[in-house]
């Protein structure tokens, strides 16, 4: 090295300077050896000045110097020609052999006449950084936790309650009743009791009384042997049996035939069942979770369902709220359901907009948390970016959004879909001015994607956003 280059990185000032730096530097001649080396850069690597000095930079192990691992000299990795390197994450060695995650920045110092003096190269460590990165990611795992329960989500009161009935009712074999309107998550809360309870490592058996007739609903349940009735070619287990000490989930209950209900009842009292065309009684060890959507006590009223049949069933009765009670539960289920759609189709969606969440805070949720699934799913299709806007969202939702000034002014001006006139370039852009330049309104007042209307735009040269007047 050069009397000239030797005084300037010696130089005192910098010396000082470089030592009350709190991330670590370190400078090399034109060879990539070391001739300095701040205090922060020991505490980092492990070395101390006097081990490094005169020492290649290849010391360092760095996982990466322009892209690659760490070259035999500056002369290979090409900081003497491109005069600056980083910032670029990656990873140093440590003296004792670990690997340290650290953010590399080199420059090129040059003389007056261009040559080249000196390296400077700063390190800053990452560790952490990193450590506190993964407390974050085990915080948020851990309210992620504490806000569900199997696959129920929830914050709310009402949801607490749900969780807390959940696991108390897991602690014993009584008959649970869930009742709840449609799209609550009825077989949700019957698998949590079920993944809660003694018996999670047995069968739980789903059977729905409303998708089937008597007949086929009672051979379903306690089976049947062979000639039992026209098509009867065999023997045939029922549900009960083959949920043997496990947990059946008998959904949508208040269906069931008096003649079903008494014979349900018998399961209840005696822990026995007998299949369809035989009198042969069969012992079983099961526990029973019903659930309706329907008001059971009303039915019993009515004369429509047994009443011993019905203080059997509720001996612990779960009430899972509608949606419209529970509204502050809906930004965590729409984080999950955007999470779910985001692996299932690959996008990389973030969030909704702030309208977006309004809306649905506004909505009445008929189809309770069901309903919102299939919105997202619905908005899934619809967006092409990172955030869920407005427009994604189904129709009915958006329109019945109180507060959505979009809302009645597309309810005022909406004029019927001309899916039976072929589209063209005039049809298209009628519609866009009509619309104001909303693709997505066009696109469903043609029963096309959004994606279809923008590729009809670029086919015939019409502007992506609506033309100044």
């Amino acid at each position: 090295m050069n009397p000239i280059s030797q005084e300037i990185c010696n130089n005192i000032f910098v010396k000082m300077l470089l030592e009350s730096i709190g991330d670590g530097v370190y400078v090399l001649d034109t060879e990539g050896r070391i001739i300095s080396w701040n205090p922060a850069m020991e505490q980092i690597s492990g070395y101390t000045e006097e081990a490094v000095l005169g020492k290649s930079c290849r010391l360092l192990g760095f996982s990466q110097c322009f892209g690659k691992a760490c070259p035999n000299g500056p002369a290979e990795c090409g900081i003497l020609f491109t005069g600056k390197l980083g910032p670029v994450e990656c990873q140093m060695q440590h003296k004792d052999g670990r690997d340290v995650p650290v953010i590399k920045n080199a420059r090129v110092i040059r003389q007056e006449d261009g040559a080249v003096s000196c390296i400077v190269e700063a390190v800053t460590d990452l560790t952490e950084l990193n450590d506190i990165k993964i407390k974050m990611k085990a915080a948020g795992l851990h309210l992620n936790k504490k806000h569900r329960l199997g696959q129920l989500i929830g914050k709310s009161q009402a949801m607490k309650k749900v969780f807390s009935a959940i696991k108390a009712s897991a602690a014993s074999d009584v008959a649970v009743l869930i009742q709840g309107e449609s799209g609550t998550g009825k077989e949700l809360v019957a698998s949590a009791v079920h993944s809660c309870s003694d018996r999670c490592e047995k069968p739980l058996l789903t059977v729905n009384c409303s998708a089937l007739s008597e007949s086929l609903l009672e051979s379903e349940l306690f089976g049947h042997i062979k000639g039992a009735f026209s098509g009867a070619i065999r023997d045939r287990i029922g549900r009960f049996e083959e949920a043997d000490e496990g947990i059946i989930f008998i959904d949508e209950i208040g269906e069931i035939s008096p003649l079903i209900q008494i014979k349900l009842l018998r399961v209840l009292q005696q822990k026995e069942v007998e299949r369809v065309g035989e009198s042969k009684k069969r012992k079983i060890n099961i526990r029973i979770i019903a659930a309706t959507n329907k008001d059971l006590f009303q039915l019993v009223q009515e004369g429509r369902f047994r009443e011993d049949l019905y203080y059997r069933l509720k001996v612990f009765p779960i009430y899972l709220p509608p949606l419209r009670k529970h509204l502050d539960d809906i930004p965590l289920l729409v984080k999950h359901f955007i999470d779910l759609n985001n692996k299932t189709t690959g996008k990389q969606i973030q969030s909704i907009s702030q309208q977006s969440m309004s809306t649905f805070m506004n909505y009445h949720w008929p189809g309770n948390v069901r309903e919102l699934e299939n919105a997202i799913e619905h908005a899934f299709v619809l967006c092409t970016g990172d955030r869920i806007d407005r427009l994604d969202l189904p129709e009915e939702i958006v329109w019945a959004d109180p507060h959505n000034a979009l809302s009645s002014h597309t309810k005022t001006r909406r004029i019927s879909a001309p899916r039976d006139q072929k589209l063209n370039h005039n049809v298209l852009l009628d519609l866009l001015t009509k619309c104001d330049w909303n693709k997505a309104e066009v696109a469903r007042r043609v029963g096309l994607s959004r994606a279809s209307i923008w590729k009809y735009m670029k086919k015939w040269g019409i502007p992506n956003r609506k033309p100044k007047a």
